[in-house]
């Protein structure tokens, strides 16, 4: 991280959770600008978004949340259960709220990129520019084939349920990511940080699935500001051709393509991915 940028780690208490967020300061940035980003599903805020705040430039401030059943955020107990996206929004609405942030950015990733467009569509008002990175949801033109392909995805948190861990990890990596490039090494890399907390992990994956049968993709679509949308070049041409779609029927959609990744965007192009957000704020501020 550069040396300009500090990082505060906080928790925020509630009744059936304990928050853990990070809010990364830029001193050189002085605009009175905020920005919130989530992460994906299985992987902590921490590890997706701070190496990537630490390039942007366009806020003073950026708020990087644990979800629940991910990274430091856990239950009293410690232990891990069942959550609904909507708990999720209720979350993120608790974490802004305490921190008094009124108006803000809002960038998501998979999972964490359907918390935001729930969000969005709920508190209208709050949320000016959005960022989605292969958001969960929108996988698919067809929204049967994007239900079926949940199907998938449930095997995989049936998996990780029964502690066959590995076998779920690499399902869902191969259901997700599966024109990626392989190697034993990234594959253990990205299994190693989807794995430290396999039930959270579970719990993530079946909240999506359960989404599906409550969401009205168009409805929540429709509902969104700004969005620039970010899709890997090696993931599948569907989600491609979708994004593209939007982006040409949607005044407010602007597609991304980024060369030479898959669904590990933040991870394998954090430089390029900062600098889009970084480009794309400006020409939203320019409006």
């Amino acid at each position: 991280m550069r040396s300009n940028q500090n990082v505060s780690q906080r928790e925020l208490h509630l009744p059936d959770q304990i928050i853990t967020y990070r809010i990364v300061k830029n001193p050189n940035v002085n605009n009175g600008k905020k920005l919130v980003l989530l992460h994906g599903a299985g992987v902590a805020g921490n590890d997706t978004w701070v190496l990537i705040a630490s390039m942007l430039t366009q806020w003073e401030e950026v708020l990087i949340p644990d979800l629940r059943g991910m990274g430091d955020t856990h239950y009293p107990d410690k232990q891990d259960y069942p959550f609904s996206a909507q708990m999720l929004v209720a979350d993120l609405s608790a974490v802004v709220d305490h921190v008094n942030w009124w108006h803000f950015d809002l960038g998501g990733y998979s999972l964490g990129g359907m918390v935001c467009m729930l969000y969005k569509q709920q508190h209208s008002d709050r949320v000016c520019k959005q960022f989605l990175l292969e958001s969960a949801l929108l996988d698919r033109p067809c929204w049967d084939s994007t239900a079926l392909l949940r199907q998938r995805y449930s095997e995989a948190a049936d998996h990780l349920r029964s502690n066959n861990h590995d076998e779920g990890i690499r399902n869902f990596m191969n259901t997700i990511s599966p024109n990626r490039r392989t190697s034993v090494q990234i594959d253990d890399l990205t299994a190693s940080r989807l794995g430290k907390r396999p039930l959270g992990f579970a719990y993530a994956l079946d909240c999506v699935t359960d989404a599906i049968n409550l969401i009205n993709r168009e409805e929540l679509v429709a509902a969104q500001g700004d969005v620039t949308s970010l899709i890997g070049g090696l993931s599948v041409d569907l989600m491609h051709q979708y994004h593209r779609d939007m982006a040409e029927g949607l005044p407010n959609w602007h597609y991304f393509l980024v060369k030479g990744t898959d669904h590990s965007l933040p991870f394998q192009k954090p430089r390029q991915i900062a600098k889009i957000m970084n480009e794309e704020t400006l020409r939203y501020r320019s409006l």
